[in-house]
């Protein structure tokens, strides 16, 4: 075989791979799920953009071939430069992953409105905006998969988690009623519901309620949910648990609308589902001890 026949074939290779190589932007890549996503994706072949605020925390991101872009969901400039670099560098934006969350934990009557929209601003618009921004090119090209990452707690709620529950059924909605909108388009919607999982969002959550709650008529549920909590982070599932289902999802020639995993999430979902809202209620405030 010739020198020029091997580069030829060398050449189409590269191109080959190139055309076939995924664009990916997961948010909240800078920690605990989104970056054990980013990594995970990139080891598999896709050309991963990780975005956060604390464009710092990623810069070993960049080991695996992995972008960093500094990004503040709840600021429309900067999701608007995050997607602009993203498709004036790739080319094209295929997979969304909005991973980005917001955890606050408190009572209803002690949290102040302003942090409650906060949560919803980061939980819920910020995801919304960010698909707006990402579905034109999408269109364009046929194909897309927006993966909208909400939780167990989209379907089963706690006490003191009043805000996190209305954000996460939130996005429960939201992604089947889009998932109606864009069918057509060729791009798919999937939400990942993960149960306890690793994650430094739940001990700055409790930490939180404990501020706002802790010394209020709700101290002692308080102090039940923060015991519970404790004892479901012994068990915790690492990351990589929701990194592999995600894959699993957007590698599904016809994908579910819906995958749960990690510690507890489908007994969680399987009492929810067989026991009464009563029944399900006293099952869960018996764990608030």
């Amino acid at each position: 075989m010739t020198n020029s026949l091997i580069l030829k074939r060398a050449t189409f290779t590269v191109k080959l791979k190139t055309k076939e190589m995924k664009t990916v932007l997961v948010t909240g890549a800078s920690s605990g799920i989104g970056k054990a996503t980013a990594i995970y994706l990139a080891q598999n072949g896709y050309n991963v953009y990780g975005a956060a605020r604390r464009i710092e925390r990623m810069q070993d991101l960049k080991t695996h071939g992995i972008k960093p872009i500094s990004l503040d969901i709840t600021k429309e400039e900067s999701l608007v430069a995050c997607v602009e670099q993203i498709l004036k560098e790739a080319g094209s934006i295929d997979i969304l992953i909005n991973n980005a969350g917001s955890g606050y934990y408190g009572a209803l009557e002690d949290m102040p409105i302003s942090d409650a929209k906060y949560q919803l601003e980061v939980n819920v618009f910020g995801v919304a905006r960010l698909i707006q921004l990402v579905l034109p090119n999408m269109r364009k090209n046929n194909y897309g998969k927006i993966v909208n990452i909400s939780s167990v707690g989209g379907k089963v709620t706690l006490p003191m988690g009043v805000w996190y529950h209305a954000s996460k059924f939130a996005i429960e909605g939201l992604s089947d009623a889009l998932r109606k909108e864009v069918k057509s388009f060729g791009i798919d919607v999937i939400v990942i519901e993960p149960g306890g999982t690793k994650s430094e969002m739940t001990g700055l959550g409790t930490e939180y309620m404990s501020k706002v709650s802790g010394d209020t008529a709700y101290s002692s549920l308080a102090k039940g949910v923060i015991n519970m909590y404790a004892a479901v982070e012994k068990d915790a599932a690492d990351p990589i648990v929701i990194a592999r289902l995600i894959k699993r999802g957007i590698e599904a020639n016809n994908p579910k609308t819906r995958y749960a995993g990690a510690s507890g999430a489908k007994m969680m979902l399987f009492f929810k589902k067989i026991l009464s809202d009563k029944m399900f209620d006293k099952m869960i405030m018996s764990q608030m001890k």
